[in-house]
Parts: C-alpha cells; structure tokens; sequence
C-alpha cells in the first residue's frame, strides 16, 4: 500500500471508527471494570482456519471479547473492553484491509486506546496487536508467525510468553493448539483474581455464506470454577458432533462407508472421553444404527439399538415412530425386531 492509498484509508477508518464504534458502544453496554484476561488469535496455514480462545475471571467472557469470521480474521477485545472493536475490525478486513491496518486505524479513532488490549488476525494470516499503556500490570503480548498472545491483569508477566511456546510446540489441529496456549497460561499463574468462563471461536478458511457451517468449533463457558477444563469437555463432544454431522452428510451422498466411518470416530471420541453423560453415546449408537437398517445391514444395527436402549428406555418408544417421518422402514416386523431388542 502507497503512501497516498494509505493515508485515504486512515482517514476512512477513523471516520468509521469514529461514528460506528459511537453508535456500537451506545448498544452494547461496557463493564466499569476490566475484564482481565488471557486470549490467543491464530490462524492454522496448513487448513487455513482462523480461531480464538480465552478465559478470564469475569462473567460470559466469549460473548464480547472473541469475534472471528470464516475466511476474513477473528478479534479479541479486552482489558476495558470495546466490543465494536470485535465487529468493525472484521467489517474493515472483509473490506480488504489487513489486521495491522484494521487495528491501528480503530485505534487512532478511539481516545480510550491507552487502557484497551486488542489482538487482530486476517484470513492470510497477518497479525498485529495492542497493549495499552494504562493496563493493569501484569500485562503485554507476543506477536508470532500467524498469531498471537495477549494477557492483562496477570499474576505475572511470563502469561503470554509461557502461551507462546505451548501454541507454537503443541500438535494437533487449531482447536487443540488454541486450547494448549490457554493452559499454559494457567499453569503459569493466570488472572490475579482466579477464573470463571472461557470460550472458543474456530471458523473455517473460506466464507461460505452459511456461518452455520462455516464454525468449526464456538462454544462458551460463561460460569464454572474449571473453565477451561469444562471448554476441554465441550471440545471433545463438539468434535464427536462434528463426526455424527459429516455421517449424516455421508449418507446423503450415498458414502456409506464414509458414513460409518464417520459414526464409528464419534462414538470413540465420546466412549473414551472423561465426564461425559453416557445418554451422549446413546444417541449417537442410536442414530449410527438407524443408518445401518436404511443400508440394509440390520443384524449389525441390532447390537447398537440393544446398547442404547439399555442406557435410555424412551429409545424403545421412539422408535415406532420414526417410520412416520421416514427415518426408518415402514415395516412393522422390521420395527417388531428393532425394539425387541430390549431387555
């Protein structure tokens, strides 16, 4: 970007900034106080997904601190927090302006840029972030290689760096590696005053239209004396729903073995994860075996309907009804020798 082009934009972002964040701040009401906290923006190059993570001694953290769209970059606005930071950061990338820009054009707009933390991250991975100069130590941040780690209100002030070599040395997928950094924060100290919600915010590489299925993982711990290890739990299911998802999709498309393949790895997820309600791998024998009978493989069905009947009664009443709405045969000796199964 040219001099010239550089400083038209500038001058649109802080107009933009100036009055949307304005009317933005006037809807969405600010805390008195700082929500202290610990977050991670990161962009996988390998998938190309884009994902945030946090936790924070505050309540319901996620619903204004992390923001991210698929194929465009995600926010996290913290400290005093701003939240218009989260929406018109995304509207000036989807605009075509890179996380730096994005950031340092709404922070010129905003005369409270001194006691705000913001951290950005565009769909190329380009990342910038901000730690003001009236934040309550300990706080800072560490900019890497398509992402970055941002704490304020800390017990100390190795937060971030410990973030920085656990997201950077962890494996696995974004999810995974997002999830490494915010417990290596913890384990390093965390917020001064303790803990109380996390969230996570992982949404694919490309834009689909339909940010239903464009989110790969968004889910939220607003209250619990373990966030983060209750955000751990919830990933483990999101990630088994993910597979029940791509089964269902599988059949539709007439990939059967796809689709058991699918079922099967959702089943292990939640059969071999810890404090999970066993009614979760219930259903999701149920439905694997529905899918079975419309295969035309029943005697393999049969062992699964027998298994979750087991664990939850009202499976045997739903299931003369299901023929109804076409999701089973309608074959009543089929159905005869479906709920037979029961013990």
């Amino acid at each position: 970007m040219n001099a010239c082009s550089r400083a038209v934009f500038l001058c649109f972002a802080v107009w933009l900034g100036a009055g949307a964040s304005a009317a933005a701040q006037a809807a969405a009401p600010r805390p008195l106080r700082p929500v202290h906290t610990f977050s991670i923006v990161a962009r996988d190059p390998q998938t190309g997904e884009i994902g945030v993570a946090v936790q924070s001694h505050w309540f319901a953290v996620g619903a204004n601190v992390i923001w991210a769209e698929a194929g465009v970059g995600a926010v996290a606005t913290q400290s005093f927090i701003d939240p218009s930071y989260g929406k018109l950061g995304l509207d000036l990338m989807r605009a075509g302006r890179s996380a730096p820009e994005a950031l340092h054009g709404l922070l010129q707009a905003d005369p409270g840029r001194d006691v705000r933390q913001v951290a950005m991250i565009d769909g190329q991975g380009r990342v910038d972030a901000w730690t003001g100069a009236r934040d309550i130590p300990s706080a800072g941040h560490i900019v890497g290689n398509q992402f970055s780690v941002e704490a304020n209100l800390m017990s100390n002030d190795q937060i971030w760096p410990a973030m920085a070599k656990a997201f950077q040395s962890a494996s696995g997928d974004l999810a995974e590696r997002l999830l490494a950094a915010l417990d290596a924060a913890q384990a390093a100290g965390g917020d001064i005053r303790g803990r109380q919600s996390a969230a996570i915010l992982v949404v694919g590489a490309r834009n689909t239209g339909r940010p239903w299925r464009d989110r790969i993982f968004d889910l939220r711990v607003d209250d619990s004396p373990e966030p983060l290890k209750e955000l751990r739990r919830l990933v483990t299911l999101e990630r088994a729903y993910n597979h029940m998802n791509a089964g269902d999709a599988a059949v539709e498309n007439k990939d059967n073995v796809g689709a058991l393949r699918e079922y099967s790895a959702a089943e292990k997820l939640t059969e071999n994860a810890t404090g999970i309600d066993p009614s979760r791998l219930a259903e999701m024998r149920y439905w694997h075996a529905v899918a079975l009978v419309n295969m035309g493989r029943v005697q393999e069905a049969l062992p699964l309907f027998r298994q979750a009947f087991a664990a939850h009664r009202e499976w045997v009443t739903l299931t003369p009804r299901l023929p109804h709405s076409g999701l089973l045969p309608d074959d009543p000796a089929l159905i005869q020798q479906i709920v037979g199964q029961a013990k």
